[in-house]
């Protein structure tokens, strides 16, 4: 008898388990986890089917896709998180959804979110390579951008956010970015949310203190049309 294929419903409890078994062993309680599902790529019916699934947390990458998602599904009780590279001439457009940018890495970006007419909740992206191009702030430069990001009345500075680099043990990058975070608790106390661990690494970043998991295809399955 041929088994049937992992139902949405299947893959989210599955997570959900795994998370709590990290939780579990890492000494932490499994609520003050959340996952935020990545949704990129995946059309608005999906996410219906998340949110009566008991899904709250939704991010996605692309400003022109999730735009008009969010929309479709303005009835629905969920907080929208832009995970992508944000540009500046995005920004407004970005707000019209999102009330969390995890992927704020320098200070022309916290200029233009001035203008934002409502409270954001912002993550700093730290860079864990050695590449100046690759999204995220430099470790050397995290304070002054904390500092840029609490001048500001309307964001709200809630923590790190940031990537492990193929090749890398992520728990050791992951541990990387809990001694950041120590650090920046040092101007910003309250900044003590960490967003680290996608669909392969979560259960290291669990291990090392993550507050907010980005999990795609582990519970999306896989994106359509290729994407």
């Amino acid at each position: 008898m041929i088994e049937s294929a992992p139902t949405l419903a299947d893959r989210l409890a599955s997570v959900r388990e795994q998370v709590a078994d990290a939780a579990r062993v890492a000494g932490r309680d499994a609520s003050a986890i959340t996952t935020v599902v990545v949704t990129k790529f995946h059309p608005a019916s999906l996410v219906r089917e998340l949110s009566a699934l008991g899904v709250t947390d939704v991010g996605e990458n692309r400003q022109q896709d999730a735009g008009p998602k969010a929309a479709e599904t303005s009835d629905l009780a969920l907080t929208w998180h832009f995970i992508g590279q944000l540009q500046s001439n995005k920004v407004r457009a970005v707000l019209e959804f999102a009330s969390v940018l995890q992927s704020v890495d320098r200070a022309s970006l916290v200029d233009a979110l001035q203008t934002a007419n409502q409270p954001v909740q912002v993550f700093l992206q730290l860079n864990l390579t050695e590449d100046p191009n690759r999204g995220g702030v430099a470790p050397a430069d995290l304070v002054g951008l904390a500092e840029r990001v609490l001048a500001v009345p309307c964001l709200s500075l809630r923590g790190l956010m940031a990537v492990a680099p193929l090749g890398v043990d992520p728990r050791s990058a992951f541990a990387r970015v809990r001694d950041a975070s120590e650090h920046l608790q040092s101007i910003a106390p309250g900044a003590n949310a960490l967003s680290m661990g996608m669909s392969g690494d979560f259960r290291a970043a669990i291990l090392e203190g993550a507050t907010h998991l980005r999990i795609g295809t582990a519970i999306t399955g896989n994106r359509p049309n290729g994407g």
